[in-house]
C-alpha cells in the first residue's frame, strides 16, 4: 500500500490510512486523555504522512512511522498544554441526562456481572494512575508497553537516549504500581 501510495494512488493511502487510523488515534488519546486532542493529532499525523511521504525511506514499518509521527504531534500539545488549566464541560449538567449510564459501563453479559465489574474496575484504576504520571513518564510508558515501541524507537521519537528511556520507563512502572 505505502508504494502504490508514494506512486500517487490515493486510494492505496486512504486504505492504509483506515488500517492506521485506530492505533494513532489510541495513542494519542492514551498521552493527552482528551478525544478531540486526540482527533486533532491523528489527522495532523495523516497529513504530515502525506506531505512526506516520498521522504519515508522504509527503515522501520509504516506504523511505526505514523506512530512516531502522532507521538511527537502529541508531544507538542502536552507542551502547549502545561500550565493551562481545562474545565470540563460535562460538568454541572442540568439537562436532566446526567443521572443516565454511559455507554462504557454497558457490557455484553457473557461473563458474570462481578467479573465484568472488577475488569472495569482495574481499568478505571490503571487509566487514573496514568493520568497522574507526570508527562514524561507517561508518554515513554504508552509508547514503550502499550503500543509497543521498540527502546530504540521510543529514544529516537522522543529524542532521549536509550538509558534514558529505560529509567524513565522503570520510574514509570514503579509509580504505577504504588
Amino acid at each position: 500500500l505505502l508504494r502504490l501510495a508514494k506512486q500517487g494512488d490515493f486510494q492505496a493511502f486512504q486504505t492504509l490510512v483506515s488500517e492506521l487510523q485506530p492505533r494513532v488515534y489510541g495513542l494519542a488519546y492514551r498521552m493527552l486523555h482528551q478525544s478531540q486532542d486526540a482527533e486533532d493529532v491523528t489527522q495532523q499525523t495523516f497529513v504530515s504522512m502525506i506531505e512526506h511521504l516520498k521522504d519515508f525511506r522504509e527503515e522501520s514499518s509504516v506504523a511505526t512511522w505514523a506512530l512516531k509521527i502522532a507521538s511527537n504531534f502529541a508531544l507538542k500539545v502536552l507542551r502547549k498544554r502545561k500550565g493551562h488549566a481545562a474545565l470540563s464541560l460535562d460538568d454541572g449538567r442540568e439537562d436532566g441526562y446526567a443521572d443516565m449510564p454511559h455507554p462504557e459501563y454497558i457490557a455484553p453479559w457473557s461473563r458474570p456481572p462481578d467479573d465484568i465489574a472488577a475488569d472495569a474496575e482495574v481499568q478505571r484504576e490503571i487509566r487514573s494512575a496514568l493520568e497522574h504520571l507526570d508527562d514524561k513518564y507517561r508518554t515513554v510508558f504508552v509508547m514503550r508497553d502499550i503500543e509497543g515501541f521498540s527502546v530504540r524507537d521510543t529514544a529516537e521519537a522522543l529524542g532521549l537516549t536509550e538509558s534514558a528511556v529505560k529509567v524513565r520507563l522503570l520510574r514509570a512502572r514503579l509509580a504505577l504500581r504504588e
